[in-house]
């Protein structure tokens, strides 16, 4: 794959865990995709937490930053595709067409995506048979970690824009 940037963009919001953040980073380093990180954080900065997780690839990553929701919607264009990846998603991700310069957004890793933003743009499910056959205690199913939904996600989508990258 050449070094140019895959014209995907993967959106944490609000990330709570500096280690799913940095292999994430390390994700899109990997694909080439554009990292966008929605603020506050719950840890203090992208520090030696993240930068471990990622195995050093934080610097071969495209990785923005932005204050707020509000601030990471000004920065998209209008026509742009905005696709959510909640529990709640009414769609199936793998059925999907991904195009080049859509955005792959991911909520927090305690509550996910809050309703109002659920409620502006289409949300995708990760199937988890598993999940529904077993519910935990406090009868909330159990989830794939937020690093592994994103690898899910983006690799499908890259691999649908990148229509023969695989050998």
């Amino acid at each position: 794959m050449s070094n140019s940037f895959l014209m995907l963009n993967v959106v944490l919001y609000r990330p709570e865990n500096p280690h799913n953040t940095g292999a994430i980073a390390r994700t899109c380093a990997m694909l080439r995709a554009k990292l966008h990180l929605v603020k506050p954080y719950g840890f203090d900065s992208i520090g030696k937490d993240a930068r471990r997780a990622s195995m050093g690839y934080l610097e071969d990553s495209q990785m923005l930053e932005h204050e707020s929701w509000q601030a990471f919607m000004a920065s998209v264009h209008s026509d742009a595709r905005i696709w959510l990846f909640s529990d709640k998603g009414a769609g199936v991700y793998s059925q999907v067409e991904f195009l080049e310069d859509d955005y792959l957004v991911f909520g927090r890793e305690s509550d996910g995506l809050p309703l109002e933003i659920l409620n502006a743009h289409p949300a995708l499910n990760i199937p988890m048979p598993g999940a529904i056959l077993k519910p935990r205690d406090d009868h909330r199913f159990h989830s794939l970690n937020l690093s592994v939904s994103v690898g899910i996600a983006a690799y499908e989508a890259a691999r649908q824009i990148q229509k023969n990258w695989l050998p």
